[in-house]
């Protein structure tokens, strides 16, 4: 029976149609039905009849007459969207991120991507391709797989079961039914469609490398589901972290198959094969070695991970410029950042900050009129969240490199198991799927960054209290009546706290699994999903401190700071007035957070 797939508002429903000749309209009638039913106000729709609706096709937004027939119009399987008068069209179909930027390839060969390059994948700014050599590696390697079954000899995770089950030899004839039993295991809530591109491109970066015996079809059909934006159902908890990221892994092939859930920019989620279909594509057959080749590696670690890493530089190098506008506002002294200090010290993160805040501050470049107001004042030195902060910032600085060095190695690294190596004529058992190098190195991010909100939560503390700030009580008039800035801080001091749980250590718990055939585990999934959380809780905190600072400068006017820190207050009250009684303040911390997201606020 002929189905199609509706959306309406932020739903997606499947509408069955045995007969071919109905109309559009009786399709949007039918579909708004199903939309309301189990809606305690009918949706706000009221009577179905009366509806008012116009319908377009999904992909190309094609504009559909509500007369013509379903026949004349759609094909089977066909995503449309129902459009309710007075409402618009679903950012899903239009957004840029997800269709549109499409303009650039990356060519893929296993070797050189970085933490930039994936996270750019993730956003959908460019596409993919296979160079010459590594397409003629993986020929060479899935050759030596298939002589292997030819020959009938017995080579762990091509003719035998997986784990505990390593010493069953399975027949010729179940080998392809083998690979898609170890991929149908699994259930979870999904990743983002943008970090579920990063680890479709990621894997098929590891699979580039030819090492893992995979068929250059198979390879060339994921490539196609990627460029067409087509993203399985992956769940974002699951994986212990060794044999690689099984569970999420599973989730990936099994969308690729045609089976679960699948999500793309012009039908949102729907079943697998529908959306796969609605793109000109067909699910993958697995071949023998392919199942145990798409799931047995720390992809799902190491995307999350380069994400982790990218935002943790951009929010790094911001919180230098945050810090510094609050040196301004509480009449900070800049003698600590001098460079003979840092010269004995010498710290690549260390020296790093110094400069930045000598880059940001001084005044003969671009004069401060607040730090004249009080360079004859007789204070000595900062509080230590001031004067300190190349030390703490610094290291910072340094444990993200630290940990993109590792995350940039593994990104580019064969995690399967066996490894094929053609030139050698030989597969080979060995652990590179554990992940213990990922998930230790993003324990130590989450430990590292976190000292900036740390840092931050304190500037705010001294901004906000009259006795260290010599500003109006948390930066508002007429206080008592006004709150200002009290429950900000109080959101920051909450956000600090949570983080100083999550930063202890995932990586340091194992539980054996797989009938103690898997008996240490490295816990490397939550250790990328806490350093996520960590640093976005980071991010937070940086976009009060910064909305404080900003307020402070209110009270220093008509006196001026340097021009790049003018530029950073302009740039913030383009999205937040200043504060002059009480107002919901939530928008105003989110606007700013996403400038931050977006790196507005560098120098």
């Amino acid at each position: 029976m002929p189905r199609f797939t509706v959306h309406v508002r932020d739903e997606w429903l499947t509408v069955p149609c045995r007969d071919l000749s109905c109309t559009v309209q009786w399709l949007g009638l039918e579909a708004l039905k199903r939309y309301i039913k189990n809606k305690p106000d009918n949706g706000g729709i009221g009577s179905v009849q009366e509806a008012s609706f116009y319908v377009r096709r999904c992909q190309g937004q094609g504009l559909l007459d509500a007369g013509d027939t379903l026949e004349d119009t759609l094909e089977d399987n066909d995503f449309v969207e129902i459009v309710i008068n007075g409402e618009t069209m679903s950012p899903d179909f239009t957004s840029p991120h997800l269709d549109v930027l499409f303009f650039k390839y990356i060519s893929i060969d296993g070797k050189g991507l970085s933490t930039t390059d994936l996270v750019n994948l993730g956003k959908g700014l460019y596409k993919i391709k296979l160079t010459a050599d590594a397409e003629s590696q993986v020929k060479k390697s899935r050759e030596l797989v298939d002589n292997i079954i030819k020959d009938h000899k017995v080579v762990y995770g091509i003719t035998t079961g997986f784990g505990k089950f390593s010493q069953t030899i399975i027949p010729n004839n179940k080998l392809i039914e083998l690979q898609e039993n170890v991929i149908r295991s699994c259930v979870g809530k999904p990743l983002s469609p943008e970090r579920s591109r990063m680890l479709l491109a990621l894997r098929i970066n590891v699979l580039a490398k030819g090492y893992s015996g995979i068929s250059l079809d198979t390879l060339h059909q994921m490539i196609e589901a990627f460029n067409a934006s087509c993203l399985s159902y992956v769940p974002e908890k699951g994986t212990v972290g060794a044999s690689g990221d099984l569970a999420p892994l599973s989730h990936l092939a099994l969308g690729l198959m045609g089976e679960g859930k699948m999500w793309s920019p012009k039908s949102g989620w729907a079943d697998a094969k529908y959306v796969l279909e609605a793109h000109g594509l067909k699910p993958i057959s697995l071949k023998p070695k392919e199942g145990l080749a798409l799931i047995n590696g720390t992809q799902m670690i190491t995307s999350l991970g380069a994400e982790a890493v990218e935002r943790a530089l951009a929010i790094a190098r911001q919180a230098d410029i945050i810090a510094a506008l609050t040196l301004e506002v509480l009449k900070g002294t800049t003698k600590a950042f001098d460079s003979d200090i840092h010269e004995l010290r010498p710290h690549p993160g260390q020296k790093e900050v110094a400069f930045r805040f000598r880059s940001l501050l001084d005044s003969d470049h671009h004069p401060s009129e607040i730090a004249e107001s009080h360079r004859f004042c007789d204070r000595v030195q900062d509080a230590y969240t001031l004067r300190c902060c190349p030390q703490v910032h610094g290291v910072v600085n340094d444990t993200i490199a630290f940990v993109k060095n590792i995350i940039d190695t593994e990104i580019n690294s064969a995690t399967d198991n066996p490894m094929v190596f053609a030139e050698r004529g030989v597969t080979l058992s060995g652990g590179n799927f554990h992940g213990e190098y990922p998930a230790k190195a993003l324990d130590y991010l989450a430990i590292g960054v976190h000292e900036l909100a740390a840092m931050s939560e304190r500037r705010i503390e001294r901004l906000c209290n009259p006795s260290l700030s010599e500003l109006p009580a948390f930066l508002v008039c007429e206080g008592g009546l006004n709150s200002g800035f009290m429950i900000a801080h109080c959101t920051a001091a909450s956000l600090v706290s949570e983080n100083k749980v999550l930063c202890h250590p995932s990586s340091v718990d194992s539980l054996s699994t797989s009938a103690a055939t898997e008996d240490h585990v490295s816990m490397g999934g939550w250790a990328a999903r806490k350093a996520l959380k960590v640093i976005e809780h980071v991010e937070q905190v940086l976009s009060i401190e910064l909305l404080s600072a900003c307020q402070g400068i209110e009270f220093l006017r008509p006196l001026r700071t340097t021009t790049p820190l003018e530029k950073v207050y302009d740039l913030v009250r383009s999205v937040a007035k200043p504060w002059i009684k009480d107002r919901f303040m939530a928008p105003d911390i989110e606007a700013v957070h996403k400038l931050l997201l977006d790196q507005k606020a560098s120098y």
